[in-house]
């Protein structure tokens, strides 16, 4: 539930005030991602399935629904569960389904929330039309196919996807149809690989889901879609919907392979300087990796940002002042190795912003947004993130 800043009979707190380390949260970066991808889409006759798992928020799934509701593709059915609290009633639950948590599924979709379970395998079949049948619910279910080789799925020409679907329409569940996600785009550093991966995405889903319904099965839908290919695409043929999730926010990896500018960046977490010590170059802040995350993405970058880039309250960035080291409390600012910048003068008691590697990874260390709007410090609302899985 979205609280206001506290202070209704006192002045309203400010980005000076929560006790560090906390993440803040820059609302009118957010509506500008959201908008910036759903103008990138509307061209094409598909629809948009924001991935929930970087926000993990009921107040920011609202922000692409225009203060609505819509589809959503989730990580974890501890979210599914808070969006359909919220009323969300259109879930795809975007991980390989593990029988033990089919009663979950089972549950949601009693409540009247159309939950769709991913799988890649006869076995994840076999047990979603054994609950199915034993409930009396078909459960829906999409075929991961990989394109890319980055995690789960099947090639799209195994003939493994034709049992999947036996397995499913014969046995009390529902074929809903594929999905692909190219993971390996966050590997692309030119334009040029983009629009291939974005390429090899579509042309990997849309050839499974023809291989099954030229077996006469019905694939609905065709599900694509990461932060960068979503960006970059420029042939949806065959596709039914695009998911994604980091562009809300954004972050250093996205930025570094050119998706996005710094000041995209909608995440940071605020720390506080508590010491010196000028013999090694350093500035140690009261945040350390159990407030940034141990994410280190841009270390395969061309440039890396150590545990992230640091600016002050406003955001502007420090000159070539990283995050360089990082223990569990502790995290060390130091100027990029081979940089002629000069340490900034940060007096004890100076707060600073540090801007995430990884939003994901970043989000999930804390368990609430102290939420601003641009530049002001103003703390318009403080919104709760969903943890656990």
């Amino acid at each position: 539930m979205t609280a206001l800043a506290p202070g209704n009979d006192r002045a309203a707190l400010t980005l000076h005030d929560p006790e560090t380390p906390f993440l803040a949260l820059d609302r009118a970066k957010v509506r500008r991602n959201i908008t910036r991808l759903r103008e990138r889409l509307e061209p094409f006759p598909v629809s948009l399935r924001p991935h929930a798992k970087t926000a993990k928020s009921p107040e920011v799934a609202r922000m692409f629904w225009d203060g609505g509701t819509g589809p959503l593709a989730v990580s974890t059915l501890a979210e599914a569960e808070a969006f359909a609290d919220d009323g969300f009633t259109d879930i795809l639950y975007a991980v390989g389904i593990a029988p033990s948590k089919l009663d979950r599924v089972l549950e949601l979709r009693r409540r009247g929330v159309d939950l769709i379970v991913l799988l890649d395998s006869a076995e994840q079949a076999e047990a979603v039309a054994a609950a199915s049948r034993a409930a009396g619910i078909a459960i829906p279910a999409l075929i991961e196919i990989d394109c890319d080789g980055h995690r789960g799925g099947i090639l799209p020409d195994d003939p493994r996807a034709l049992s999947i679907a036996a397995i499913l329409d014969g046995g009390g569940a529902e074929l809903r149809g594929v999905l692909a996600h190219a993971g390996e785009s966050y590997f692309c550093y030119t334009e040029e690989e983009l629009v291939a991966a974005a390429e090899n995405e579509r042309r990997a889903a849309v050839d499974a889901a023809e291989r099954l319904r030229q077996a006469g099965h019905v694939a609905p839908v065709v599900s694509i879609g990461s932060t960068p290919t979503a960006l970059t695409v420029r042939d949806l043929t065959g596709v039914t919907e695009v998911r994604a999730g980091n562009y809300v926010f954004f972050d250093l990896v996205m930025a570094g392979i050119g998706v996005c500018s710094v000041d995209d960046l909608a995440l940071s977490v605020i720390a506080t300087v508590i010491g010196h010590r000028p013999e090694h170059g350093w500035t140690l802040i009261d945040g350390g990796w159990t407030a940034t995350s141990r994410d280190r993405g841009t270390a395969e970058q061309s440039v890396d940002q150590g545990y992230g880039l640091v600016a002050d309250l406003s955001g502007s960035l420090y000159p070539d002042l990283i995050m360089g080291g990082a223990s569990q409390e502790h995290g060390v600012l130091s100027v990029r190795e081979g940089s002629g910048a000069s340490l900034p003068d940060l007096p004890l008691g100076t707060r600073v912003r540090i801007l995430p590697n990884h939003a994901c990874a970043m989000g999930t260390q804390h368990d609430r947004y102290q939420v601003h709007d641009g530049q002001s410090p103003t703390i318009a609302a403080v919104w709760q993130r969903t943890r656990g899985w």
